[in-house]
């Protein structure tokens, strides 16, 4: 008779946290005891702890907040990229429930982003760091760069939707005549996990958008990063038809 080898702890830890997440003794919003304190109550080290939270933030369970601790995630609602920037939520979710919060700040094009900008190295650029909420629970990250001299002056740091930060933007630039985009799924960066409050191993949708306005300048590169456990992208192509001249 072979003997199997037990599980690693950490898988056995989540196991049991994730069974008092589903049956509800543990609820949405609720935060667990701290690191230190769970290592306590199940005697392993706090690495092995935090091993088996990870497991659990992978799943999208759990979601950690900087400086506040572990909190069980609340079920989000769906999140549908639809090309250009937009997105739309799940009807259920109340409008006043939603916000964005932007962060603008100067920056130099460096690497991949002077290529894509169609720049040389340093040009001046802004940045517009911008996290979209339902709630207190983050769903999506997107950093926006334009060129310095297309860039508002001032921009709210708080807005109710993508749109406030889109009209202010084409207060300032020609109108957009082309946009391209490419869309492919990763790991996050444990910058981007710790932004949207996941696991390092829950995949995401990346978006890189370029558009160029009237004039053929690159006028906005964006990078978008989504959830992939709440995320649908929905694409809609418009066929051009050629009408057939008529026979005589």
């Amino acid at each position: 008779m072979v003997t199997r080898p037990a599980p690693p702890l950490r898988y056995s830890i989540a196991d049991d946290l994730r069974a008092r997440i589903i049956t509800g003794r543990l609820k949405p919003d609720e935060r667990l005891p701290s690191e230190a304190q769970l290592a306590a109550q199940y005697r392993v080290s706090t690495p092995t702890l935090r091993n088996a939270l990870a497991v659990l933030q992978g799943e999208g369970l759990i979601e950690k907040v900087h400086g506040k601790g572990n909190f069980v995630r609340r079920r989000l609602h769906q999140v549908t990229y639809v090309g250009g920037g937009h997105m739309a939520v799940d009807r259920n979710v109340s409008r006043s429930t939603l916000r964005v919060t932007v962060r603008m700040t100067k920056t130099r094009a460096r690497g991949e982003l002077a290529s894509l900008m169609k720049v040389p190295l340093h040009s001046p650029l802004t940045e517009f760091l911008c996290v979209g909420y339902e709630g207190e629970s983050p769903h999506s990250l997107m950093r926006v760069y334009v060129p310095r001299d297309l860039a508002p002056i001032t921009l709210q740091a708080e807005a109710p939707c993508w749109g406030s930060v889109e009209a202010a933007l084409a207060e300032v630039r020609p109108a957009l005549a082309d946009t391209s985009e490419k869309v492919h799924a990763r790991l996050p960066t444990r910058s981007e996990a710790a932004v949207l409050r996941i696991g390092t191993t829950l995949a995401v949708l990346a978006i890189t958008r370029v558009s160029t306005d009237i004039t053929g300048r690159v006028a906005e590169v964006a990078h978008l990063v989504l959830p992939g456990d709440r995320t649908k992208a929905l694409f809609t192509t418009q066929r051009m038809t050629t009408e057939r001249p008529a026979q005589r």
